[in-house]
């Protein structure tokens, strides 16, 4: 496996989505893709790609992407329902399930809402479920934040007319124009 990831390109994005499809495994891209899914365009190199996926489907994505040469990467928030596959190439994929009931309850595994499912954008032309921009916005905070971070919420926000989270007060304050 490679010791440091490659950019994962809109390209390698589009076939990893069409694979799983392939296989009947429902994705909502999350993370650096999926806001950048939401504005229509990439704004910013990314290394991995986030997916949130239904849980019942982990065997078969474990199965698919090990086929493929894939490896766990062991993370410190590594467990069954968060976990990170890496191939030779330095392709990284992080992978994000939960399971919902019949009435939309999150169940089990990574607290998403349902909700959080139900948002659509385009990556290289092609439409992809993806977080809600509400919900990215949201996802973006809590947390340790970087300046990819700002960089994803700063262009949400300005789309979507959302309020800049308070957490991002100390990226403002060196920004005289947003």
């Amino acid at each position: 496996m490679a010791s440091t990831p490659t950019q994962m390109t809109a390209q390698d994005v589009i076939h990893i989505l069409k694979l799983l499809a392939q296989h009947k495994i429902e994705v909502v891209v999350d993370g650096g893709w999926g806001v950048d899914a939401l504005l229509g365009q990439q704004t910013r190199p990314h290394e991995d790609l986030d997916m949130a996926v239904n849980h019942r489907d982990v065997p078969k994505i474990w199965e698919l992407f090990t086929a493929m040469g894939y490896r766990e990467i062991v993370r410190d928030d590594s467990w069954e329902c968060n976990f990170v596959l890496g191939d030779e190439h330095g392709h990284v994929l992080d992978f994000h399930s939960c399971t919902f009931d019949e009435d939309g309850n999150n169940i089990f595994g990574v607290d998403y809402a349902f909700e959080s499912w139900q948002g659509y954008g385009m990556i290289d032309g092609c439409q992809v479920k993806c977080i809600p921009p509400e919900w990215m916005v949201k996802f973006h905070t809590g947390y340790a934040l970087d300046e990819n971070d700002y960089h994803d919420v700063k262009l949400l926000c300005q789309k979507f007319n959302i309020p800049v989270p308070d957490e991002y007060d100390g990226f403002l304050e060196n920004e005289s124009n947003f």
